[in-house]
């Protein structure tokens, strides 16, 4: 898409959703509108002043926060739809502290409307009803993926937001409301790992460049502070002359991943994890190629590369002790396959 038609996205007044690349806000996108014209760098529009509608400067929360971002960090708000059932395995953003955060649905919870969401990034599992829900979707050069659904009628802004229920975010709290389940509270704990010396792990990293990627590591010792001492099993330090040694909290640690079943061929939309650059990278299978190939894209770098079967493995989840196999449905495709997806009565 063209510079201009981006850019009629983004003039003053207009609303515009946040993105975040600060530790610990990855995957979460905040409400804001646009202050000042994008301005130009380089020859190019690449940044724009924003100022937050949630985020506060001032300790008084009186002063809204300004920013000036790349445009690259921002993006219209996804067209309101009718509220929906979700269903388990669907990505979803939930509305939490006072922003949008990508995760995903591992369980519909006794009634269709209340469901357990894991996020990845914090490895946490939480509660929400589903008004505080709404499917994830990637804003790609102007059009949304997945393309939105037929909207009948706009859901009233409280209702989007979940106010008039019980906050913002449902966290099964012993409300009159709601009332109190012990399969809820038991969902919603968050079981800690126990990990010995010796033991072979998966370690992953929030350094930029290496969200999402798992490696092979060893366990050395368990820190006095909580967090482990772990050895990479590829990975080398900075002058090359050993392996890597540093300490990992234990949210960004889990087992090796069991094998769950032999896979002939993979699909398209299929989750997966790819080996790259010595780790394992979870991506959707995009396109089925010739002799045992594949393109997987990659939601955190926007990238499409190609693996062998080999090199690929169906992805998992570590949630609360247990493995859980997770396939996505989301369309990452190309517009040609996103056409053939929805002609195809059988696609979801």
């Amino acid at each position: 898409m063209a510079a201009d038609s981006i850019l009629q996205y983004f003039k003053v007044g207009a609303d515009v959703e946040i993105s975040s690349d600060d530790e610990g806000f990855r995957g979460s996108f905040y409400e804001g509108t646009v202050v000042g014209p994008p301005r130009k760098v380089r020859k190019s529009f690449g940044k724009v002043m924003v100022e937050y509608k949630t985020i506060m400067e001032d300790e008084a929360g009186k002063k809204p926060l300004r920013e000036e971002l790349e445009l690259v960090q921002l993006r219209p708000p996804p067209p309101r739809e009718d509220r929906r059932r979700f269903k388990f395995s669907e990505e979803v953003d939930a509305y939490y502290n006072d922003g949008w955060w990508e995760g995903t649905i591992t369980e519909v919870v006794g009634e269709e409307d209340k469901y357990l969401v894991f996020f990845s990034g914090t490895r946490e599992q939480i509660g929400v009803t589903a008004s505080e829900l709404r499917l994830h979707r990637e804003w790609d050069y102007g059009k949304w993926v997945p393309p939105l659904e037929p909207l009948e009628e706009a859901m009233p802004e409280d209702e989007i937001r979940g106010k008039g229920y019980c906050g913002l975010f449902w966290r099964w709290r012993e409300e009159e409301e709601y009332g109190k389940s012990a399969e809820v509270e038991a969902n919603n704990k968050v079981i800690e790992h126990n990990y010995s010396p010796g033991d072979t792990v998966e370690a992953s990293s929030n350094e930029e460049g290496f969200e999402g990627a798992w490696f092979a590591a060893t366990i050395l010792e368990k820190l006095k502070s909580g967090k482990y001492l772990v050895e990479y099993q590829v990975i080398m330090n900075d002058d090359n002359t050993k392996l890597l040694t540093e300490e990992v909290d234990s949210h960004y640690i889990r087992p090796c991943p069991p094998v769950v079943e032999l896979v002939d061929r993979f699909e398209v939309h299929e989750e997966v994890d790819a080996l790259y650059n010595d780790g394992w990278w979870t991506g959707v299978i995009s396109k089925v190629l010739k002799n045992d190939r594949y393109s997987v894209y990659f939601s955190n770098t926007h990238e499409e590369l190609k693996f062998e079967h080999s090199d690929l493995r169906p992805h998992q989840e570590w949630i609360n002790g247990e493995w859980k196999t997770i396939k996505s449905i989301r369309c990452f495709a190309e517009s040609e396959v996103v056409a053939k997806e929805r002609s195809s009565p059988s696609s979801f």
